[in-house]
């Protein structure tokens, strides 16, 4: 790869030129000091050296061996990669097509329970949409208790109280906003996408009043709802004798001794406090935080009426439910917008193994990075990546997936776009849905 370089309103950058497109690694965004909130990013001194990756966020694979806490995820997106962390994260990847004028842009936020994760994992890549003429960004937010601390004793001078990985976010589409158009970006055409607790995060930020109308269209893929009809946020305060359980493992008696703690003790201490505690998946994710996310404005009600492509996979985990929420949204946005919502269902059953069409692994074709993998994938899976590819740069582009490489693709909740051997609407497949997750089979 050849360097380059280009001017933004923070300073000059550095990057990559390959044989398709342009790649900026590890832009910082914003910095961020524990349990604190992001402050943005408008200017560095010199050149700066986008040329690799930086520093993922704290989590589990950065204290134990992920090939064996997780070694299901890392064998399939991470084996073979190296990766750094640091409660100093806040960068993002940007790919870029050559000679790029008012393309349009897709910000990616990654999933992982709000716990794990990083923006430069083996299936992410923009390579293929900067070929297809539509810029990729994808970013690194803060993580668990790293990420998610709503005790009252960090509360900010605005009143808010937990959610610093969803105000880091925030700062990454608002540097996105201001900054996209030096990379040849439309800020008029920035389309959010998130996958599992990004998509989570991407339904929670369509009413952020501190990046609201920041974009034209959302991706929601196997997370659309699940927080506003399942999993509904807590307020701060319920989570107040978690936090102070996990002092206790830390052996510090304040807040601002749990700061300061290193990153393992705190990261232990959290993890046992999760194991003492039934509600703790609740307890590091997104809180009323009363600035970003607040309760009155987190409801079906409030869905704002823009393009939405929503998907499932058909092995997905829970996926009764993850099909139900999905109709429920297509349903609202059928009945009330002018815009529209089409929905996929991902059900091409992944060779190598019997695992099926898991969660996440329609990410390896929406992204093509097949090759990355270590499935032996076939030309059938090769088109199903190109036709799915294809639809997420459409549906960019023009809020509506409709393309050469697809079927007619219609706003119908009750029949979504089935990719696989044979893509095409047909009903779901709710049968098989329900059993996987009685059975707890859906993976």
């Amino acid at each position: 790869m050849n360097n380059v370089e280009i001017k933004t309103d923070c300073g000059t950058l550095r990057g990559l030129e390959n044989e398709s497109c342009l790649e900026f690694r590890g832009i910082r965004y914003a910095k961020a000091e524990r349990f604190k909130y992001p402050e943005q990013v408008t200017h560095w001194d010199g050149i700066y050296d986008a040329t690799a990756y930086r520093a993922c966020a704290f989590q589990h694979r950065a204290f134990e061996d992920d090939a064996t806490v997780n070694a299901f995820y890392h064998n399939e997106f991470r084996k073979g990669l190296s990766f750094t962390y640091d409660d100093d994260c806040l960068f993002l990847n940007i790919w870029v097509p050559k000679n790029a004028q008012n393309c349009p842009v897709i910000l990616y936020i990654h999933g992982g329970s709000f716990t794990g994760g990083s923006a430069n994992e083996g299936q992410i890549s923009g390579v293929r949409f900067a070929e297809k003429g539509v810029i990729l960004v994808a970013c690194n937010y803060r993580l668990g208790a790293f990420g998610f601390c709503a005790h009252p004793d960090v509360t900010a001078k605005n009143g808010a109280c937990g959610n610093q990985g969803l105000f880091d976010q925030t700062a990454a589409i608002r540097w996105v906003k201001e900054n996209i158009a030096a990379f040849g970006g439309d800020p008029g055409r920035i389309t959010l996408m998130g996958q599992s607790a990004g998509a989570m995060s991407v339904d929670i930020h369509l009413n952020n009043p501190l990046c609201r109308n920041m974009f034209t269209g959302a991706i929601l893929l196997s997370g659309a709802g699940l927080q506003r009809y399942f999993a509904r946020p807590l307020a701060p305060e319920k989570t107040v004798s978690f936090w102070n359980l996990i002092m206790q493992n830390a052996g510090v008696s304040s807040m601002r001794a749990l700061q300061e703690t290193d990153a393992q003790t705190l990261y232990f201490a959290w993890k046992k406090a999760c194991k003492q505690d039934k509600l703790s998946l609740l307890h590091t994710m997104p809180v009323y935080d009363g600035v970003l996310l607040q309760k009155g404005m987190f409801s079906k009600e409030t869905i704002p009426d823009i393009p939405y492509l929503l998907g499932t996979t058909a092995d997905d985990m829970m996926p009764f439910f993850l099909e139900t929420f999905a109709k429920k949204w297509g349903a609202y946005a059928k009945k009330h917008h002018k815009s529209k919502c089409y929905i996929y269902n991902f059900s091409r059953r992944l060779p190598g193994d019997e695992a099926g069409a898991w969660h996440s692994s329609d990410l390896l074709y929406a992204f093509s990075t097949l090759d990355f993998n270590w499935r032996p994938f076939r030309n059938t899976d090769r088109d199903i990546a190109e036709q799915l590819s294809d639809a997420l740069c459409a549906f960019a582009a023009n809020g509506d997936p409709n393309c050469e490489s697809i079927p007619q693709w219609r706003d119908d909740y009750k029949n979504p776009m089935h990719f696989c051997e044979n893509t095409c609407m047909k009903h779901w497949n709710t049968r098989h849905h329900v059993y996987n997750t009685l059975t707890g089979k859906g993976f």
